[in-house]
């Protein structure tokens, strides 16, 4: 097939969905998508056996699918601007502290918490995993995913300061998880050993350094959309900005992610205020909304057409039942420990671990992550896993979080 089939296919297919959701399921918009693109998958696997040429025809689309390329090296750079262009920066300076050190020093914690009780796990079924590739297993699961967290944010009722540290949060700690999983698989895949100052070297040119790189892009942006008034031409502008300066972001060897967060703040609040028009900036939220649904329900319907590929055993499926309150236990211990420390200083609502805890959720990029891995048998263990983890993060724990929410802050909760 070529590109424009596929791409025709997967539209037609997430159009598909969202109807049948809408109108019958009438779910929150991705996890609709993603559990009817799953339930299809299932589907489609137990017809293999009488129907093999359909099952076989779903399997050849999705290997032509290059899952980490698509989400990121494409879709997540949109996904991310929309996200951040709708956050105010006053608020987010507000929380600065909370979110610097849970997207840091929460992922770090939750990388070792994580990768130790997975070792264990594994060796309990008998798989063999060494302990640095169950740290970068860490590494790639313990980023709360902002294309997940951002959608279900919008359904659940959570309190402004909390949303916005836990969206705060998870637009961040992907690229900490990013340079984490970067480092763990230079160790674990070619067996080099990392120094702390190689280490130290990294993190200052993908985290440090794309922040910077986005500040400078976005300010070129802004300058730009202040000197025209045009809505068509400025809408233009912030697409040139999210797809250009994401290339270049990679090209030289930067965090993307982490650029295109810092460019759509600066554009979403500076920009907002000062280079447009109430026509642009109608036009521009209209635009951006647009794209963040469309591809937000084509994410999570390639996250539910993923299991036709996927090599799962009975083995791995334990496995990973028994990784989804490993998870959450690291997730706890990475927030409570933070939140434990910074509390003496400042005020938090009440069930904020708990509420982060279960609203950490996990998606497409660390799918992505785990598809990146060489073709190994650790790839084949981790990425089953993986899966597992992510439909339980955002089936269950997406779907339950406004009642957990609402349940947590009644009164007695505090």
């Amino acid at each position: 097939m070529t590109v424009f089939q596929i791409i025709a296919s997967l539209i037609s297919l997430t159009a598909v969905f969202s109807y049948l959701n809408f109108r019958f399921f009438k779910l929150p918009a991705t996890i609709g998508v993603m559990l009817i693109s799953l339930l299809m998958s299932l589907a489609l696997i137990a017809a293999g056996s009488f129907a093999p040429g359909v099952h076989d025809a779903a399997v050849k689309l999705i290997e032509q699918i290059d899952f980490d390329d698509a989400l990121m090296q494409g879709m997540l750079s949109f996904l991310l601007f929309a996200g951040a262009l709708h956050i105010d920066l006053s608020e987010l300076k507000d929380h600065k502290g909370v979110i610097a050190t849970l997207a840091v020093v929460g992922v770090l914690i939750s990388m070792f918490i994580f990768g130790t009780l997975i070792y264990a796990v594994i060796g309990w079924f008998g798989l063999e995993l060494s302990y640095i590739w169950c740290l970068l297993f860490g590494a790639l699961i313990s980023p709360t995913d902002p294309v997940a967290v951002i959608g279900i944010l919008k359904e659940a009722k959570v309190p402004r300061s909390l949303e916005v540290q836990i969206t705060g949060e998870s637009l961040f700690n992907d690229g900490i998880g990013v340079v984490a999983f970067i480092v763990m698989s230079e160790i674990a895949v070619s067996g080099k050993d990392a120094s702390v100052a190689h280490i130290g070297r990294l993190f200052l040119t993908e985290a440090v350094g794309g922040a910077a790189f986005g500040f400078a892009i976005g300010w070129v942006a802004y300058r730009l959309l202040k000197s025209v008034n045009n809505y068509r031409v400025e809408v233009m502008l912030t697409l040139a900005l999210v797809m250009g300066g994401y290339a270049l972001a990679m090209a030289i060897h930067v965090s993307g992610p982490i650029a295109i967060v810092v460019a759509g703040l600066l554009i979403g609040n500076h920009g907002r205020r000062f280079a447009m028009s109430d026509t642009t900036r109608e036009n521009i939220d209209a635009f951006w909304d647009l794209i963040d649904e469309i591809l937000n329900a084509l994410l999570f319907v390639l996250i539910g057409l993923e299991v036709l590929v996927l090599a799962f055993t009975r083995d791995l499926f334990f496995a990973g039942l028994l990784a989804i309150p490993a998870i959450l236990f690291s997730r706890f211990i990475s927030v409570a420990l933070p939140v434990s420390l910074i509390r003496r200083c400042r005020d938090f609502t009440p069930g904020t671990v708990r509420i982060m805890t279960w609203g950490g959720l996990r998606g497409g990029i660390s799918v992505a992550l785990a598809l990146s891995l060489p073709p190994t048998h650790e790839r084949e263990i981790i990425l089953a896993v993986t899966y597992v983890i992510v439909i339980f993060s955002i089936v269950v724990q997406g779907l339950s979080l406004e009642r957990f929410v609402r349940t947590l802050l009644k009164p007695q909760a505090a």
